[in-house]
C-alpha cells in the first residue's frame, strides 16, 4: 500500500471487471476506500483481470484495503443515488468518482442498427455519467473539493467504422467532461477524462488471440503493442491524486500513439 490516496473515498462504476476493476484495486493500494458500483459483483469471464476468482471487493480486502460492493445500474438515478449514500454511510465521505461503466455496440451499418443498441450506449455511457456526476457533485460542492475521472475512449476523439452509437456516446461524454470542468472548477472540483484505445480486456480477447487481427492492431500503433489495464489505472491514479492538482478539463489518450496515425515500419530484411 502507498499513501497517495490515504483517507480518501472513491466510487468506481463498472468496477467488477476490466478497467474499472484495475482502477479500484489501484486506488485501494494507494490507500483509498472504494465502492464498487456495478450490476454484478463477480468479474466477467474471459477478462485479463488479476485474481478473477475473487470479486473486486474481495480482492481489495485480501490486499488489506477497504471496499464494498453496491449493486447499481448507472442508467437509473435511484441506483446511483443509493450507491452514493452507501459510500457515505460506510466510509463517512466521498472524494473521488470514476465514471467507468460502459457498453459497446457495433459491427452493424447504421441503417441496419437498432434503436435498442443506440439506447444502450446512451443510457449507460451518457446518462450513467450524468447521474453519477450529479450525485457526487451535490457532495463535492458542499465540501468545496472532489475529483471526477471519466473513462471515455479514443472513439470520443475520432470515429471507428460500424459503431455510430458508441462513437456518438463517447463524443458526448467528452463534451460532458469539458462542460463539468468549466462549470465546477470554481467549486474546487477537478474533472478530467482518459481515452483508452482497444486494450487487453474481455471485449478484445478474441481479437488479441487472433494472430492476423492482433498483428494488424499492433502495426496501427507507433508503440507496436497492446495496452494493459494497469496502464489506464496508473493514469487514473495520477488524475485522482494531489499530483494532478492543476490538471483540469484534460482529455488524456492512452493509446500507444494510435491517434498520431499509421506509423511507417520498414520492411523486414
Amino acid at each position: 500500500m502507498d499513501k497517495q490516496l490515504q483517507g480518501r473515498v472513491a466510487i468506481v462504476t463498472g468496477a467488477s471487471s476490466g478497467f474499472g476493476r484495475g482502477i479500484a484495486v489501484r486506488f485501494a493500494r494507494a490507500g483509498a476506500s472504494v465502492v464498487i458500483a456495478d450490476l454484478v459483483e463477480e468479474t466477467a469471464p474471459g477478462n485479463f483481470d488479476e485474481r478473477p476468482e475473487l470479486s473486486t471487493a474481495a480482492l481489495i480486502r485480501e490486499l488489506g484495503g477497504q471496499a464494498l460492493f453496491a449493486k447499481c445500474d448507472v442508467s437509473r438515478k435511484n441506483d446511483v443515488e443509493a450507491a452514493t449514500s452507501e459510500a457515505i454511510a460506510a466510509f463517512g465521505r466521498l472524494d473521488i468518482l470514476v465514471n467507468n461503466a460502459g457498453v459497446w455496440r457495433g459491427m452493424t451499418p447504421f441503417h441496419e442498427s437498432s434503436e435498442a443498441d443506440f439506447d444502450a450506449c446512451f443510457n449507460v455511457i451518457v446518462k450513467g455519467t450524468f447521474h453519477a456526476s450529479r450525485a457526487a457533485l451535490n457532495i463535492f460542492i458542499a465540501q468545496q473539493s472532489g475529483v471526477i475521472v471519466n473513462i471515455v475512449s479514443t472513439a470520443g476523439l475520432r470515429v471507428y467504422p460500424l459503431q455510430l452509437a458508441y462513437n456518438s456516446a463517447k463524443h458526448a461524454q467528452i463534451g460532458m467532461t469539458r462542460s463539468l470542468a468549466l462549470e465546477y472548477g470554481p467549486s474546487g472540483v477537478r474533472v478530467n477524462a482518459i481515452c483508452p484505445t482497444g486494450m487487453k480486456t474481455s471485449m478484445n480477447r478474441q481479437a488479441f488471440e487472433t494472430p492476423a487481427i492482433s498483428e494488424m492492431v499492433e502495426r496501427s500503433r507507433p508503440l507496436g503493442r497492446w495496452g494493459e489495464i494497469d496502464e489506464v489505472s496508473e493514469v487514473a491514479l495520477f488524475l485522482a491524486s494531489d499530483a494532478a492538482s492543476f490538471v483540469h478539463g484534460s482529455i488524456i489518450p492512452v493509446d500507444g500513439g494510435e491517434l498520431l496515425g499509421q506509423p511507417h515500419r520498414p520492411a523486414p530484411r
